[in-house]
């Protein structure tokens, strides 16, 4: 992304002035940490407007599920929990700023073979309570072993991250390789490759709490879906809708950087891993992510889909399902 000098002195400008912010919320989090009857939200009144929203959403939810909640030294993780009792458990991680709801088009394939466990990432909206700050990937993998430990999933779980949760699933596999049979990182922040430039900026913009601004930064992210038609234009309203909710409805937590792995870190693997991302991605180049993985790791299977970038859950549900079924057998 090429800026002119009075472009490049305004994206600088917009990232001082969001470290000067995420420095200052960042030393007050112990206040935004206190524990109260309405904890993470700001308030009962945006607790009770938030789940019941969330619950209105959830009627979309194609399959018959448990919503479970399961305490961790962590505070308590929510997930949806769908499929045959006896399968092979596999977990499903969402995307920062999402919920287990993010899974909606894929997990009427997943279930149908699977024991499958959408969670509610512990540090972000939805309906998980954090009660422990997380500061680092080690943080987010004790987090999922301690939950893991507390389902009785064993030491033969397949895992699904996507976006964000494709960096806390890399952080897993990097930590307890041992508990894994197969990784599957879809479109994962950072990882592979540091967040674009043009990702950044926008993502600085998305912080600005007017609904322009988050619609012009959802709409650029998923733009192979709003182009799709009507039905794709509407998932994505639907989305910004969400993240408007979500903004006033839960407290500033200062999130852990999704950064780039390694050449150790993503050469030393011990664990079967896919790697899939659209031509289009928008977080980073996907075909540079691509060539970096089988330069350092040719082991990793990776998949290119045509048409299609950040919004591939959406865009090419089936081949999406697909790929991953084919390859977590």
């Amino acid at each position: 992304m090429k800026f002119g000098l009075i472009g490049f002195g305004i994206f600088a400008l917009l990232l001082i002035s969001f470290s000067i912010w995420f420095y200052v919320m960042r030393l007050s989090g112990p206040a935004l940490m206190e524990l109260n009857d309405f904890h993470p939200f700001r308030s009962a009144q945006a607790k009770t407007e938030f789940l019941a929203y969330e619950k209105e959403l959830a009627r979309a939810w194609p399959v018959v599920s448990e919503e479970k909640t399961v305490q961790t030294s962590f505070g308590s993780t929510f997930m949806r929990v769908s499929g045959p009792s006896d399968a092979p458990p596999l977990v499903l991680l969402p995307g920062g700023g999402s919920t287990s709801l993010i899974w909606k088009a894929n997990i009427g394939a997943l279930s149908s073979v699977y024991r499958t466990y959408a969670l509610d990432n512990i540090y972000d909206v939805g309906q998980s309570v954090i009660t422990r700050e997380i500061k680092s990937g080690a943080d987010f993998s004790a987090w999922l072993d301690e939950l893991f430990d507390s389902l009785g999933l064993g030491n033969n779980i397949r895992i699904v991250g996507y976006s964000y949760g494709g960096w806390v699933s890399a952080q897993y596999a990097l930590f307890h390789p041992e508990r894994l049979a197969r990784v599957v990182l879809i479109a994962p922040a950072g990882t592979v490759l540091p967040i674009s430039g043009g990702m950044l900026l926008r993502m600085v913009l998305s912080l600005v709490p007017h609904k322009y601004f988050v619609r012009r930064v959802m709409y650029w992210t998923w733009d192979d879906l709003v182009k799709s038609g009507s039905a794709g234009k509407k998932i994505t309203d639907e989305r910004v809708d969400f993240v408007m909710l979500a903004y006033g409805s839960f407290k500033f937590k200062a999130g852990v950087n999704p950064s780039a792995l390694s050449d150790q870190e993503i050469a030393g693997f011990n664990v079967p891993v896919l790697y899939i991302v659209g031509e289009h991605e928008k977080v980073y180049d996907g075909r540079a992510a691509i060539a970096r993985l089988k330069e350092l790791a040719p082991k990793i299977e990776t998949e290119l889909i045509p048409e299609t970038g950040h919004d591939l859950l959406f865009t090419h549900t089936e081949t999406v399902n697909k790929r991953v079924m084919k390859f977590i057998e």
